[in-house]
């Protein structure tokens, strides 16, 4: 049972996210902080993700996911954090109360001066893609044949397709090639890449397994177990093109094929979320439409690496406590931040006219196609330049970053909104 009915700031989820929150806001003086977690041990996905890859930003080290889940499980255990597993969210108000349920806590209820929400992302399924054909065994989500692999010690099969370039499917990709399976190829829908480059040549074009775009799945056989799928080359509106389909044997297909932010608690607080993302709709300060619940990580919008979860989980955690000890006095001004025809989303939603005042705001963002050749990332207010930043290329699978200066302060306090593009240099 949690120690108290009120705490400063509860967190709920302890992946990278909800960890670094729960730290900052100890740090930032919240006496009392929890974190709820619906699983047995603190930690997220990066349990089971025993690649490395993950700290070079935070601690200028190539960690395996749990050694870098550990550092901050230390950390706040420390600090004193409460932490309550096994437990799962059943219920957020507006008001900040917490219904939660557990087997060994039993119904708890909870008030929060403030929330910070940060459970993370899951895997679409094959049927939220609409995959046709027969429903045999061997058809899994690629992030549960990694925790099969990585964490049960067992192989869901031994002759491979896999669909979708997403980054857990081509790492995945690597991982059962090095456990002896055979992975017949990747088959992506999409004319580009959806994952990161650095995770196709890693973990494709190092072992060698064929990647096809504009392709996709148009049948799976099978009628007890996987037989083959019928994979089919698509024109630019995903439609198949006559005459290309191909039956490629195999066992089991793994399907990557996208991350959803996992928002059902946020839609009961009455949060707002973005219809692109998924994800709540926040500020610079992570705070959501609803006064006093931030959110942090992946449930804002699907990141590209862990550090960045880690430092959105920090600045969340210490927007919670300061509003948890009344210390934000003033009334935030905010500006909107929209993308242009060549972004598809910009996170945060927007700014705090004063926010510069203090520090740095990190932009982030997607853009809707792939730019082979040097570009501007641009912010412009009233067709007037804000900020730029130089890049080699824009590609939809690799987050894009601006950094906000204090030499934007005074462009920011005139604008009416804050526009992000694309443009060719």
């Amino acid at each position: 049972m949690p120690a108290k009915s009120k705490y400063d700031v509860v967190v709920i989820g302890s992946g990278p996210g909800g960890l670094a929150a729960a730290i900052e806001a100890k740090k930032n003086g919240a006496e009392d902080v929890l974190i709820i977690e619906r699983d047995l041990e603190m930690g997220g996905i990066l349990l089971q993700c025993i690649h490395n890859g993950f700290g070079v930003e935070v601690f200028q080290k190539d960690l395996p996911g749990p050694a870098y889940a550990q550092h901050f499980i230390n950390e706040t255990l420390s600090l004193g954090v409460e932490v309550l597993l096994d437990t799962m969210v059943l219920d957020i108000t507006p008001q900040r109360r917490i219904l939660a349920a557990g087997k060994s806590s039993g119904v708890v209820d909870i008030q929060a001066r403030a929330i910070v929400l940060a459970m993370g992302c899951r895997e679409r399924t094959r049927a939220q893609i609409r995959l046709p054909g027969m429903r045999p065994a061997g058809v899994f989500t690629a992030g549960t044949a990694q925790r099969w692999v990585n964490v049960e010690g067992y192989m869901p099969g031994k002759n491979f397709v896999i669909l979708g370039s997403g980054d857990i499917g081509m790492i995945m990709a690597r991982r059962l090639t090095l456990e002896g399976a055979h992975v017949e190829r990747v088959l992506e829908v999409m004319p580009y890449l959806t994952g990161l480059t650095r995770n196709f040549v890693q973990c494709l074009l190092d072992y060698d397994v064929p990647l096809q775009l504009s392709h996709t799945v148009n049948r799976i056989i099978g009628s007890k177990r996987v037989k083959a799928i019928e994979s089919v080359q698509v024109d630019e509106r995903w439609n198949p093109i006559p005459g290309t389909s191909e039956i490629i044997p195999c066992d089991t297909l793994l399907l990557s094929v996208g991350l959803i932010p996992e928002n059902e608690l946020s839609r009961k607080a009455g949060v707002q979320l973005d219809s692109l993302t998924g994800g709540p709709i926040v500020d610079d300060h992570l705070e959501t439409n609803v006064p006093g619940i931030f959110a942090a990580g992946n449930v804002v919008h699907v990141y590209d690496l862990v550090d960045w979860v880690t430092e959105a989980g920090y600045a969340a955690g210490k927007s919670a406590a300061l509003f948890a000890l009344h210390e934000r006095e003033k009334e935030i001004r905010h500006v909107p931040l929209r993308a242009d025809e060549t972004v598809r989303y910009v996170v945060p939603h927007s700014l705090d006219k004063d926010s510069l005042a203090e520090g740095n705001v990190r932009l982030q963002m997607r853009v809707k196609s792939p730019v082979e050749s040097p570009v501007w990332i641009e912010v412009r207010s009233n067709g007037n330049l804000v900020a730029r930043k130089a890049e080699p290329y824009a590609r939809p699978g690799e987050i894009i970053t601006l950094t906000l200066t204090s030499r934007a302060y005074d462009e920011v306090q005139k604008a009416t909104d804050l526009v992000v593009g694309v443009v060719k240099r």
